[in-house]
């Protein structure tokens, strides 16, 4: 309904006569102040009952002044200073539904910006603007609260029960319950955009009031040890949390980044569960032939072992799949790491520290003192790096790292852009395995469909070769958060080093030779044919695959 519907309203029940009304509308219109409030400062009605038609007009409850009583629980879901911003004072909570009054039938956004913060279903429900504030002042004090914003270090003082506080737990448990690898805290211009990335993508779970960024900014900052007086400059921290969601308590590790941009500080969190985190390769999406030749490389005594591929594309948990294959009494390993991701038992594990000078290259130097057997350098990252890697190579020890590389024959042009020479390179790479990861397509709402010829050959399938496949298509339940997916796969490329490819990077010849040879030499697969695969063995969709490796 709407304003036509209060103004009819209005007439059918006696509270103006149409000369009365019209009157009103006049003065509404002239003096661009809205009817209803007109009305009652003319004098022509009171206030609780223009407000009773306006809630009649709007399909919304109303909350009567004379039998108003707030339950203390439903006061207890949203912070005050969140309550005085949006004008709206929380009356009843029942069935998990908390209903909050307004004295706005307009302002009923303000129930998205609460449901956040009160981990409910919030519904709006309409007061007289006259006893909406007197019911503020009586129940949420007179001054109304000191902004948060106003000191951070403030919100540690609190204690556990602080409003920011809570947020901020209740953002990463949350994150956690739906299996969010990153939380993304990003500042507007009259927003604060709470985003959580699940399997690899992102998505919007919360819209807050801008006033919130400098307290949780601070909060954050406080719990990963940074500068909350510094904003002018990036920051890196990191935090422990003790997740206690599901019943038992585990610990977490959140990579801490605080990148100022024009509108505030923008935060991002990586989530590092260290007991969920170890997989297996084949958990990891190896398969076939391609395992086989990993597991014989990485069983290997020396030589250096790369696995490339962007950001959150899997590196680390690969390699560490590996370590733990090779994980036995009779093997010494040391990893230099920054962080440190997941502890595994019987590893030696060291923690880069720039601050203090323990940098890879210098965990690398000293640790070839230790007699190691096998390395894992968590990036290459710069020259010296690369070259003490390549001489640990080379001296006998095997030497498993990440660069961060489009596909696997970029990854030796990089080291020789890099400084490394050329006939190094050659000597020491024993393999480079490139890597994305595919999200599962959820096995309880799937769909079987018929692709059309259009779509297969998108991914190089020639449709005559795939009759009588069965293909999926996603599409979304409760399972899978309504997404269609729920999981992710690796896929990979896996490049070995042969006579003829050493003597190519000896010649320094071009990614493009490198990798046609590869290819060509029926030795690798491209991370395409490997998609292909995972989408005609019913793990994922053809979209999916398109989203991941379509640029590559």
């Amino acid at each position: 309904m709407s304003s036509e519907a209060f103004r009819r309203l209005l007439v059918e029940a006696n509270v103006l006569d149409a000369e009365r009304l019209a009157k009103a509308d006049a003065a509404s219109a002239s003096r661009g102040t809205p009817l209803e409030r007109t009305i009652v400062a003319l004098n022509l009605a009171d206030e609780t009952t223009v407000w009773r038609a306006l809630a009649k007009a709007f399909g919304l409850k109303f909350v009567d002044p004379a039998k108003f009583t707030p339950q203390p629980e439903a006061l207890k879901k949203v912070p005050k200073e969140q309550c005085e911003q949006n004008e709206t004072l929380p009356v009843l909570l029942k069935d998990n539904v908390l209903w909050v009054a307004i004295d706005d039938p307009w302002k009923t956004f303000v129930a998205d910006n609460l449901a956040f913060l009160a981990g409910c279903q919030v519904q709006c429900a309409l007061m007289p603007p006259q006893a909406l504030k007197q019911a503020l002042r009586k129940h949420l004090g007179g001054g109304g609260a000191e902004p948060a914003a106003k000191g951070g270090a403030g919100a540690a003082a609190e204690g556990e029960d602080a409003p920011i506080i809570r947020l901020v737990t209740k953002t990463i448990e949350e994150a956690l319950q739906q299996r969010a690898s990153d939380i993304h805290v990003e500042p507007f211009q009259q927003r604060l955009r709470i985003r959580y990335r699940i399997d690899g993508v992102l998505k919007e779970v919360a819209s807050l009031e801008i006033t919130l960024l400098a307290p949780m900014t601070s909060r954050l900052k406080i719990m990963a040890g940074l500068d909350i007086a510094e904003k002018r400059k990036p920051q890196d921290g990191r935090i422990s949390f003790r997740a206690t969601g599901g019943g038992s308590g585990r610990d977490i590790d959140i990579r801490t980044s605080v990148l100022p941009s024009s509108h505030g500080e923008t935060i991002v969190m990586r989530l590092l569960d260290k007991e969920r985190g170890l997989m297996s390769l084949e958990g990891l999406g190896f398969e076939g032939h391609d395992r086989e030749r990993f597991q014989s490389l990485i069983a290997r005594p020396n030589g250096i072992v790369l696995v490339t591929g962007p950001t959150g594309s899997g590196k680390t948990t690969t390699l560490y799949a590996a370590l733990q294959q090779l994980n036995r009494s009779d093997v010494k390993i040391i990893t230099a790491e920054d962080p440190v991701e997941f502890n595994i038992r019987g590893i030696n594990q060291c923690q880069v520290k720039s601050r203090i000078g323990l940098s890879f290259a210098r965990i690398l130097r000293a640790m070839l003192r230790q007699a190691p057997n096998v390395i894992l350098v968590g990036e290459i990252r710069d020259k010296e790096t690369a070259e003490i890697a390549v001489q640990a190579a080379l001296t006998g020890h095997l030497v498993f790292s990440t660069l961060h590389t489009n596909d696997s024959a970029s990854a030796i042009t990089r080291l020789v852009d890099m400084g490394v020479k050329p006939f190094l390179v050659a000597a020491s790479v024993q393999a480079v395995l490139a890597q994305r990861l595919l999200r599962v397509v959820c096995k309880k709402c799937r769909q079987p469909y018929e692709p059309s010829d259009t779509e297969l050959r998108s991914i190089g399938v020639d449709p005559g070769s795939v009759r009588g496949t069965q293909f999926w298509r996603a599409e979304g339940c409760e399972a899978c958060d309504h997404s269609g997916y729920r999981g992710r796969l690796g896929i990979y490329e896996l490049l070995q080093m042969d006579t003829t490819l050493r003597e190519m990077t000896f010649r320094s010849e071009p990614m493009v030779r490198l990798r046609e040879y590869a290819w060509q030499s029926g030795g690798m697969s491209t991370l395409l044919q490997d998609g292909v695969r995972k989408v005609l063995a019913g793990h994922t969709t053809i979209p999916e695959l398109l989203r991941v490796v379509a640029a590559v």
